[in-house]
């Protein structure tokens, strides 16, 4: 059976980059917001989805993900219902995905909120991807579009990273892209080896 790696960081940190480098290096990457938007795409939970809210949260066959976050911004009930529905999904996708990845050594789960969410539980190892700030608030500023003011937020709101360090088995600070690179393949091998 596969080891799961868990792989987080906070916005802006560079997760996405450094879940690239462990695909490039061959070692499957479950990328669990993507296969949340997946799974919240099929038709049983797109109908799931509408039966907990009271208005019309669908743009067509499809849910309306803009509205249903305004929504379940302030209504943590709502929220609560809502990951009711979509992570036991995910959770059982995860498991069939591993499954068929089982040759590899060890699998990574990429998940933003891997600690906020307790999915650290579920995974032998954890690697944390982080950058200081300033540097991530320029990559998103950069990336998405929006205000210093905007990401400082968002940042603000996260749990942070001198609560996720001491929860993590790898850090890996994301400054110079050559370097990580060599990190990762270093984490690589030392998870090879403690197999």
């Amino acid at each position: 059976m596969a080891l799961i790696v868990g792989l987080t960081g906070g916005i802006g940190s560079g997760k996405t980059t450094v879940a690239k480098m462990f695909e490039e290096s061959g070692i499957p990457i479950y990328i669990a917001d993507d296969r949340a938007r997946q799974i919240m795409d099929r038709k049983d939970v797109v109908n799931a989805v509408q039966s907990i809210f009271k208005e019309d949260v669908k743009i067509g066959e499809v849910l309306d993900r803009k509205k249903i976050r305004e929504i379940v911004f302030d209504n943590k009930d709502l929220l609560t219902q809502l990951n009711n529905i979509v992570h036991p999904e995910v959770k059982k996708d995860f498991e069939e995905w591993k499954v068929a990845n089982d040759a590899s050594p060890f699998v990574i789960k990429e998940s933003a909120v891997l600690f906020e969410n307790k999915l650290h539980t579920q995974c032998d190892l954890v690697i944390l991807v982080t950058a200081p700030e300033e540097i991530r608030i320029k990559r998103v500023m950069e990336r998405d579009k929006v205000s210093y003011d905007n990401v400082k937020s968002i940042i603000s709101n996260q749990m942070q990273d001198s609560d996720k360090i001491p929860l993590s088995d790898y850090v890996i600070i994301n400054i110079n892209k050559h370097l990580v690179n060599k990190e990762v393949k270093m984490i690589i091998n030392d998870i090879i080896f403690k197999i």
